[in-house]
């Protein structure tokens, strides 16, 4: 097991010729490596859709599949509070994780684990997490459109992680009452609340992503609660643009713009 507090052996490996980037102006520092799969819109609304659903801004969360670390920078940066854990099953994403977590000043407060999140029992704690946000792969093994590279294959399919590993991971590391966020397809509704039900996961909140107002929902966000209450809360959409094009007045804020 690997963990990465933020430094890193090789960073030639890491950087490469490729330039740091802002997410935002006075913002977290990023940097991507071609060799893994780089964060979307999909990452940065579930942070957002996590960050608000927060009234402490003390809390500790476990990344499940954390990538190069886009949602457990979110989450740190507008909790100052709160410590994060990002586990990554892919060597180099999980190093540039902890690269980005340090070109943030955040290595202090997110701890990157380099680990294979099926085998979690070995290495986290069972309870001790108030949160557990995921965005899984979407793809049943052998379904959609994969690329041929194998580490955005594992990133976009179920080559190596399913939707039960997580929220079975999820269940085991929240405690009572804690919150699992999870952004995912709409098409698979129904085998994802069939999938939370079984792991003592009640959805809480729901919230379908739509690029415009008249287009059908391309994503969907949940927030499910460790042995909570059978009430699900439905939230008006999140439109990603105007009719214009023009991004919406909420799409603004998600960008910081």
């Amino acid at each position: 097991m690997c963990y990465f507090s933020g430094g890193c052996t090789h960073p030639s490996e890491i950087y490469g010729d490729t330039m740091i980037e802002e997410l935002w102006p006075k913002g977290p520092k990023f940097n991507n490596d071609e060799s893994v799969f780089r964060p979307g819109i999909d990452s940065i609304l579930l942070a957002y859709f996590a960050n608000n659903a927060r009234q402490k801004t003390h809390f500790r969360a476990v990344d499940l599949g954390c990538g190069s670390g886009i949602i457990s920078i979110l989450l740190a940066w507008d909790a100052p509070e709160s410590r994060i854990d990002g586990v990554e099953i892919q060597c180099r994403a999980a190093e540039l994780a902890a690269e980005n977590a340090k070109l943030s000043g955040l290595s202090d407060r997110i701890t990157i684990i380099n680990g294979d999140l099926r085998c979690h029992r070995s290495f986290l704690r069972a309870g001790v997490y108030d949160i557990a946000i995921s965005n899984p792969p979407y793809y049943l093994h052998g379904g959609g459109k994969l690329s041929i590279d194998k580490n955005i294959a594992i990133a976009r399919g179920e080559e190596s992680c399913t939707l039960i590993d997580i929220c079975n991971a999820a269940a085991y590391l929240i405690r009572w009452g804690g919150s699992f966020f999870l952004v995912h397809k709409p098409e698979r509704l129904n085998e994802i609340f069939n999938v939370l039900s079984t792991y003592d996961l009640e959805p809480k909140r729901l919230r379908f992503v739509q690029h415009t107002y008249f287009s059908p929902p391309s994503l969907v966000l949940i927030e499910s609660r460790r042995g909570g209450k059978p009430t699900l809360k439905v939230e008006a959409p999140f439109i990603l643009t105007n009719e214009d094009g023009s991004d919406t007045d909420e799409a603004k804020i998600v960008y910081r713009r």
